[in-house]
């Protein structure tokens, strides 16, 4: 599933299409993807001009200028790609081809900027919504939400606070979303890498019993945004189905260094260990014991 540099990427490729353009008018080519869409859902789309384009979480977030606001979420396999007048699209130097599956093109944005916006998805695990701006603090897909992690909220006296008292493994509590949205699987055994902390290594030892940020809280904090904003850089990470709105490749996967490198050698200086992988809350951890603790 996309992470959060994946998400911002693809915001940053749609902007030129969307932003300040009318969407002329919309298309649905099935009734749902993971979830129905709603029955005026066209409606509320189409003369509407997209007044700007954000991003919450791992969710593309486009305000209306009726008020309302598009949720988008990609699933595991969704994409956007935009096409010009004509149907054409000019590839980065990075393209890869896209299949030419018009089968699971399932939503079709048709913009005053010439632009044709295009949501293709063969698993259809993504979704979208339109709800009121007004009430955006009622949406239950938003509800909970931690702070953004390249937001100005996110310190160590945060995530210090969030991880108090919590009897849960380091990773596990990044992974909550509660905590901190956006972060997955992915980034987050990057930045413990990176802050040479053990994923296994309990969540309340950022905290002192006072709840001020331990030395461990800042390294960790330095370490989020520095991973997260070098994966933006590039791109994001293709893996399998992540691909820019050009058909670009993002590079970040050629950066990792512990995620999918098992059995390899650390790639921190003098350390001499070897990356080991391990099943953690379901999901694949890749982690240097020797460096990690």
């Amino acid at each position: 599933m996309p992470e959060l540099p994946e998400v911002e990427t693809v915001r940053r490729g749609l902007q030129g299409a969307m932003e300040g353009a009318k969407i002329v008018s919309a298309e649905l080519r099935r009734k749902d993807l993971r979830f129905p869409f709603q029955k005026d859902f066209v409606a509320r789309l189409q003369g509407k001009t997209v007044t700007g384009l954000g991003r919450r979480a791992k969710y593309l977030m486009a305000d209306l200028s009726s008020g309302d606001v598009l949720l988008m979420h990609l699933g595991m396999s969704g994409s956007f790609r935009v096409l010009s007048e004509g149907g054409k699209k000019t590839p980065g130097k990075f393209h890869h081809p896209r299949g030419e599956q018009r089968a699971h093109d399932h939503v079709v944005f048709h913009m005053s900027s010439g632009a044709t916006v295009v949501f293709n998805d063969p698993r259809r695990f993504g979704y979208m919504k339109i709800f009121s701006r007004a009430k955006i603090g009622d949406e239950p897909l938003l509800q909970g939400l931690g702070p953004e992690p390249l937001g100005n909220e996110f310190d160590a006296k945060m995530l210090a606070r969030a991880c108090r008292n919590k009897k849960t493994s380091l990773k596990a509590a990044l992974l909550d979303q509660r905590v901190v949205a956006g972060l997955g699987n992915i980034y987050v055994c990057e930045a413990l890498y990176r802050a040479q902390l053990s994923p296994r290594r309990l969540a309340a030892t950022l905290s002192t019993k006072k709840g001020t940020p331990t030395e461990h809280a800042g390294r960790l904090v330095d370490a989020i945004h520095a991973v997260l904003n070098e994966a933006i850089k590039a791109g994001g990470s293709s893996l399998r189905d992540h691909r820019q709105t050009s058909g670009e490749l993002g590079l970040f996967q050629h950066s990792f260094q512990v995620y999918g490198r098992e059995g390899k050698k650390c790639a921190t200086p003098g350390c001499g260990g070897v990356v080991r992988r391990f099943t953690q809350n379901g999901r694949s951890t890749f982690w240097c014991p020797k460096c990690q603790k």
